[in-house]
């Protein structure tokens, strides 16, 4: 799927004089090294972001139940010290056939209303709000789905978060990838249920989107007929 965050799976800042192991992954910003069995980290390349206060919405958010791995300080603004977890990401269990479109989009659906049940940290009236939820940013553990990569995350309308993992499904789906048909399915799951997407969530996501620098010109240009998809799929 098109990414916002890393896309490296999880990672864990190595501050505090941890020492750094082999590399684990790579994403589009960042990199996720071993630090031993129990944790990892996340070092970002390109420094848009501030690992302290993702861990800190990562920590509010487990406080109330939610599954977001546990973190450490790690005393960096461009290192994550995270919870390490075992199991694959919900897009590569779909690939390896143990996990079906529809199922994958319900998931994604359940796991959007979870994480707006919880109150906002610092805005009140607001809801914590991912802003990357889609299919490579759950891990499935034995424990259960867990979301990671809390990079975009910030508090407002519920509205805007499922437009954003509205929108990163549906350029798939409209997309010339081999994944196409079953993205436009796990859309179809998403939004089946009776949703929190609203067009003003829509339109604020699919203008992030677009200037999201990150993405290719080919993937924005598939922002339009994403549009088109998302309306006619959630009836708007």
């Amino acid at each position: 799927m098109p990414e916002t965050g890393t896309g490296a799976g999880m990672g864990m800042g190595a501050g505090m004089g941890t020492g750094v192991g082999r590399l684990l992954g790579s994403g589009r910003t960042a990199d996720v090294y071993e630090i031993d069995e129990a944790w990892v980290l996340r070092r970002d390349r390109e420094g848009w972001g501030d690992a302290a206060v993702e861990a800190a919405v990562m920590a509010y958010v487990r406080a109330y139940g939610y599954p977001a791995p546990a973190v450490r300080p790690s005393g960096s603004r461009t290192e994550l010290v995270m919870e390490r977890l075992d199991g694959p990401t919900m897009l590569q269990a779909f690939a390896a056939g143990a996990l079906d479109a529809e199922e994958a989009g319900a998931t994604l659906a359940r796991l959007l209303r979870a994480l707006h049940a919880v109150p906002g940290r610092v805005s009140a009236g607001a809801r914590i709000l991912h802003l990357d939820l889609h299919p490579d940013n759950v891990m499935l553990t034995a424990d259960g789905p867990r979301v990671i990569d809390w990079a975009n995350a910030e508090e407002g309308d519920p509205g805007l978060d499922w437009g954003m993992s509205a929108v990163i499904l549906a350029q798939v789906a409209v997309s010339p990838q081999p994944i196409a048909d079953p993205a436009r399915a796990m859309l179809t799951a998403l939004l089946a249920d009776p949703s929190d997407l609203t067009e003003e969530g829509l339109a604020e996501a699919l203008r992030r989107r677009a200037v999201n620098p990150t993405m290719s010109r080919e993937e924005t240009e598939l922002l339009v007929p994403a549009a088109e998809l998302i309306r006619s799929t959630a009836g708007c």
